[in-house]
């Protein structure tokens, strides 16, 4: 896990572990709970959980998944993009969202990070932007209720230079 602290306490721990096809149930109860208009169908989550170059991580309290965030990552472009990254609402402002993308964030070997994000979803903008990620573009009317998506990126440093 990365050495940032977070600025919530737990009531119980918050682990970060590597997510396996295992976690199939909890991951599609978590998007459509997260994500009611555009939770992924099941054959998307699958392969999200078992295809290689992904990096898959799940936040955990007493044994349940409450946070999932996967990396696509694409060697040839040196980029990692962010496929999803999701807490359930009941555990959302404790830090666990941030503790997701710095894990992930030390866990790629890239040289930037990428995502998409709902022009609604102003906290999670707010996040993105103080972790330090800009808006890079915006697709219009790229969800299926035709509201943009802003596209946000993170120049980082790879490690070896690769």
């Amino acid at each position: 896990m990365t050495q940032a602290q977070p600025s919530h306490q737990f009531s119980s721990p918050v682990s970060i572990e590597t997510a396996s096809w295992r976690d199939l149930t909890a991951l599609r109860h978590l998007e459509k709970v997260c994500f009611p208009k555009d939770a992924w169908p099941l054959l998307d989550l699958v392969g999200i959980l078992s295809m290689p170059n992904v990096l898959r991580l799940k936040a955990v309290i007493d044994g349940q998944m409450v946070g999932f965030i996967a990396c696509d990552i694409r060697r040839a472009e040196n980029v990692a993009w962010i496929a999803t990254v999701g807490v359930l609402p009941e555990q959302r402002g404790q830090g666990i969202g941030q503790r997701l993308l710095l894990e992930a964030e030390a866990r790629l070997n890239v040289s930037a990070i990428r995502l998409s994000v709902r022009a609604s979803n102003q906290a999670a903008i707010r996040l993105y932007l103080q972790l330090g990620y800009f808006q890079k573009t915006i697709w219009p009317r790229y969800y299926a209720d035709r509201e943009d998506a802003v596209v946000m990126e993170k120049v980082t440093q790879p490690a070896n230079g690769l």
